[in-house]
């Protein structure tokens, strides 16, 4: 188990999920994530990273939305949920993620090591 992975569940599971519209792929380009998320990931080869980062996209985005999902980082996870990251086509959960969750997922994004997903 990593330093953040308890903290990083936390997350997770207090971070509303909701629908998107279909076929947006807006919160898709290149974000940045833990290297204990990163951990969760499948790795990308050096190309499929650089073709994917020249798109100004994410390398795990697929032909059919993100490839994966289930592991996105916390940061895939936040968009749409608070005003920091609002979603561009209006998309949000019914009620928005906690602020006070919000303000501490902030301050674990500044305090931890993030690397190019």
């Amino acid at each position: 188990m990593t330093p953040n992975a308890d903290k990083i569940r936390f997350f997770r599971s207090q971070i509303p999920e909701f629908a998107c519209k279909p076929g947006c792929h807006d919160c898709c380009g290149p974000v940045l994530a833990s290297t204990e998320e990163m951990a969760r990931l499948p790795r990308k080869s050096r190309q499929a990273r650089e073709a994917a980062l020249a798109d100004l996209r994410c390398p795990h985005l697929g032909e059919n939305g993100c490839t994966v999902y289930h592991e996105r980082p916390l940061v895939c996870r936040l968009f749409g949920t608070t005003p920091k990251l609002a979603c561009p086509n209006g998309c949000k959960p019914a009620a928005p993620i906690d602020p006070a969750v919000a303000q501490e997922v902030f301050l674990f994004f500044k305090e931890t090591r993030h690397v190019l997903v």
